[in-house]
């Protein structure tokens, strides 16, 4: 943990006025002695056997190079049965959109805590769910397994009983909701894994209508799961599958035409393979698709023994850049009315990895990878999955909070959806930093993860100010002094309640719990992250250092740091989003 100032509420409301001379003083000589042993404490651990790399880093609040959606967190219910295995181990238990307990308390209280969450029904079985409503001719069954079934299951079936109680569930909780339609619906298998023929679009439009009718509100509706490119155990073509998609659209305006709301259209869901994009939009043509949505796997299969040597090895987050880059050109050139989502990423395919995927580990890469795609303008990253395989962010069983669960929690918190530039002269590649204007409020947040277990980086930040010309330079200092009392407000930052007179920043340092990466308890600022006695979410403090001093970043944490008073005129008009 950095060096911390100790700060009660009643403190930073108190002007020095109002508590007095006497108590003022009182209270800087006890802040003074708690800091300066504080130091002493933090100064004998940190030079047990670490390395040290002192950097600076330099934002440019001048402009944004990349925006994402207000409700860019995201996260899957997917469709999967109990009895889904991988590696003699079967961790889905009933936790799919036909079985999930709607009624659990800590279920509604996870969703609430991340307000407006969206959520993304789907996954792999999305393609042979039916839905019993209107001229359904074939029988609806729940899954089953079945040899010789996609995945190994039969066709499924959502009642419109079940329909009915998940939008009840998704209004109460104010989730955003995004719906896969199953698109192979009246195809026919034309070799292992290629679908070909026209789409069904009878079922669908039913569903559809019904939802219309009852006024459920489907803020997008998804064509298909993985079946771009050479698919996931199915595969349709680029050019069949951009003219079913003209043809949903269609179908999505005649249903709308009364209301005043207009769902997006979503598609593919699919890994992205440039030429099959690419022909995709070309083939559906301009304002049939809202948003492209492509899947991230890439840690591999959850069976691997080195996941947890992936995710800590910056070389291999960094690969899925060129991913990005590349979609961002596929819309860019053939669909720019279009955006890009991550419509899934679980890090390791396969229902995750067992001890990995649900501890402390693995936020290094979730976390790391909202960066990047942040950066690269997706507006919406959604995790697999907020329940389910080993990968969830809720415990499968008792429904509370995984470690990433709350590091999804402070993202959303705190990073808004403008981001920033920025460099730093570190040498090491282990630090990760991303920087965004903060959410709701002035000023910026930085999201720094460090993925050495040696190195403790101390660290300062700059910003670049105009001078003339249009030109700007590197600021020594982000913020002005210009009072008298700008030496204690340096010294204690709870002195000054104004804006302008925050000379204070907030950390919240994640680590975890007996420093055991695999631990499934997350630390903030040294403090377990554990569920109130009633089921409530815990609130998420942080300390506060003085903004003039070094930002204390240990081995294998990670921190978000708010700076409320950064000069960054770039996040001016985002304030109050």
């Amino acid at each position: 943990m950095p060096p911390t100032t100790s700060l009660s509420p009643s403190s930073l409301k108190q002007s020095p006025v109002e508590l007095g001379l006497d108590a003022v003083v009182i209270d800087l000589l006890m802040e003074f002695h708690h800091l300066t042993l504080f130091l002493f404490l933090a100064f004998l651990r940190m030079t047990s056997s670490q390395d040290v790399e002192h950097g600076s880093i330099l934002v440019d609040g001048a402009q944004t190079i990349a925006e994402t959606d207000d409700n860019f967190i995201c996260a899957t219910i997917d469709w999967w049965p109990h009895d889904k295995c991988d590696y003699d181990y079967c961790p889905w238990g009933y936790s799919s959109a036909v079985n999930l307990d709607l009624s659990h308390v800590l279920l509604s209280k996870a969703i609430q805590a991340l307000r407006p969450l969206r959520i993304r029904v789907g996954g792999s079985l999305q393609d042979q769910v039916l839905y019993e409503v209107g001229s359904l001719k074939s029988p609806c069954h729940p899954f089953k397994k079945m040899k010789g079934g996609l995945f190994g299951f039969s066709k499924g079936c959502l009642h419109m009983k079940r329909w009915d109680e998940l939008n009840h569930f998704f209004n109460k909780t104010g989730a955003i909701v995004t719906f896969g339609l199953n698109a192979l619906h009246g195809r026919h298998q034309t070799s292992h894994t290629v679908w070909g023929g026209d789409w069904d679009p009878t079922n669908a439009y039913d569903l559809i209508n019904y939802t219309v009718s009852k006024g459920y509100k489907i803020d997008s509706w998804e064509f298909g799961n993985e079946l771009s490119g050479k698919g996931i155990g199915a595969s349709v073509g680029a050019e069949q599958y951009g003219k079913d998609l003209i043809k949903l659209k269609q179908n999505l305006h005649t249903l709308y035409k009364n209301s005043k709301f207009k769902p997006s259209l979503i598609a593919p869901g699919g890994f992205y393979n440039k030429e099959w994009f690419d022909k995709l939009l070309q083939v559906s043509g301009p304002g049939i698709i809202n948003v492209l949505t492509h899947h991230l796997y890439n840690l591999g299969p959850g069976s691997d023994e080195h996941l947890d040597q992936k995710i800590l090895d910056p070389v291999h987050l960094s690969k899925v850049e060129i991913i990005f880059s590349n979609l961002s050109e596929t819309i860019q050139k053939y669909g720019p009315w279009s955006s890009a989502w991550v419509g899934e990423a679980g890090g390791a395919y396969n229902s995750g990895g067992r001890y990995v995927s649900n501890t402390f580990v693995n936020s290094f890469w979730y976390l790391d990878q909202l960066g990047i795609a942040s950066r690269h303008n997706t507006k919406v990253y959604c995790r697999q999955t907020l329940i389910g395989g080993n990968y969830g962010l809720l415990n499968t069983t008792t429904f509370t909070p995984n470690p990433d669960y709350y590091s999804a929690l402070l993202w959303h918190q705190l990073m808004g959806k403008s981001v920033l530039a920025a460099s730093s002269d570190v040498f090491s590649p282990s630090l990760r930093t991303y920087v965004h204007c903060s959410k709701g409020r002035e000023g910026i947040t930085l999201l720094l993860i460090n993925l050495s277990n040696q190195t403790r980086f101390l660290l300062t930040v700059h910003g670049r100010v105009p001078v003339s010309n249009g030109r700007y330079e590197n600021a020594k200092s982000i913020h002005k002094e210009n009072s008298f009392f700008s030496h204690l407000k340096r010294a204690f930052s709870w002195i000054g309640t104004k804006g302008s007179d925050v000379t204070f920043r907030e950390e919240y340092h994640l680590t975890p719990k007996d420093d055991y990466l695999r631990s499934q308890t997350m630390l903030l600022n040294g403090v377990p992250l554990e569920l109130a006695d009633d089921g409530e979410i815990p609130t998420l403090y942080p300390v506060h250092n003085n903004v003039h001093s070094p930002i204390h970043i240990a081995p294998l944490s990670i921190a978000f740091i708010v700076y409320p008073n950064f000069d960054a005129s770039a996040c001016e008009e985002h304030t109050k989003l």
